[in-house]
């Protein structure tokens, strides 16, 4: 069993103003990792990172995560080195496809095809990787070149830092079982002007099927691999009535996509968080012992103290 680890983050629409002490906060409460999403609409994740790294010790800092669309992989290849150096080797590189199609939209870039998405991405890290190592690298690819590229700072962390992927389909999977050090379970965005959860995929029939495509793509390197996971589709929730609070995060599933899912089901959900501490304590102990998940997202500090100080490190 792999010990747990836990990932505090910050609000994307927050303006950081409490970034410094919260993450002291979270480093002296055992959290391993402190990471802050990748969106348009809320400030960019490297930089804040960078002021996270400076003061702390332990934390390492990453993203939750890239959109790979937004930026070149060669330039984000020297940002990255950049920040594992700035932060003495302790940085977690988090990228994924991009998902979100209003973003695009914004800024006038095309929202091609999931399938397009990937296979960008599946280049992009590539090129990351490539551009780490020592001389000059070049890439000819179908969406990407790069010509003797040199002089790009080396990461401290050797080849490369760790990779973290996420996603909810078979074929990013594939991607992340090949390529991440790190591989979050996330539940299928259905594309649309609108995006919005594919419900059935947080359930736990949902999860075992996400890691056996992992397993499968991933082969004898899968014992390496660490799983994460993170709440979807409703914020965590301390309470004794756990059940009661499930019915409604049911029926506001049911209003917003029509889909029915048990009280069993939302509990029993890897993507859900609601209970007393000393239950979800018990959780995810059991999500460890049952699909060898030991990588966690938090989404509230305060409320999951107990839990984090129980579990961390264990």
């Amino acid at each position: 069993m792999r010990p747990f680890r836990f990932l505090a983050t910050i609000g994307d629409n927050d303006g950081y103003s409490d970034l410094i002490p919260f993450a002291r906060k979270a480093e002296a409460m055992g959290c391993s990792g402190f990471v802050i999403p990748d969106h348009l609409m809320g400030l960019a994740p490297l930089l804040p990172l960078a002021q996270v790294a400076a003061v702390t010790e332990r934390l390492r800092v990453g993203t939750f995560v890239l959109n790979n669309s937004l930026r070149h992989p060669a330039v984000l290849a020297q940002e990255l080195a950049t920040l594992d150096r700035l932060s003495d080797g302790r940085l977690d590189i988090g990228i994924g496809a991009g998902w979100n199609k209003p973003e695009y939209d914004a800024i006038g870039i095309p929202f091609e095809p999931v399938g397009v998405r990937i296979k960008k991405l599946a280049e992009a890290i590539a090129i990351i990787k490539g551009s780490f190592g020592d001389g000059a690298f070049s890439f000819d690819g179908e969406y990407y070149t790069i010509t003797d590229l040199d002089d790009i700072p080396t990461p401290v962390q050797q080849p490369h830092p760790p990779f973290f992927l996420g996603g909810g389909g078979k074929r990013l999977l594939t991607l992340a079982a090949r390529q991440a050090q790190v591989i979050g379970l996330a539940p299928r965005i259905l594309a649309g002007d609108v995006p919005r959860l594919d419900a059935p995929s947080i359930t736990a029939a949902a999860t075992e099927e996400k890691i056996g495509w992992i397993r499968e793509a991933a082969g004898e390197r899968f014992a390496e691999i660490e799983l994460n996971t993170y709440p979807t589709g409703g914020p965590t929730v301390i309470t004794s009535e756990p059940r009661a609070e499930a019915q409604r995060r049911a029926d506001r599933i049911r209003e917003k996509t029509g889909v029915e899912l048990t009280v069993e089901e939302i509990l029993e959900s890897p993507h859900t968080y609601i209970g007393s501490a000393k239950e979800l304590t018990a959780k995810f102990l059991e999500l460890r012992e049952r699909f060898g998940i030991s990588s966690f997202l938090i989404d509230d500090l305060d409320a999951l103290a107990p839990v984090v100080e129980a579990l961390a490190g264990q």
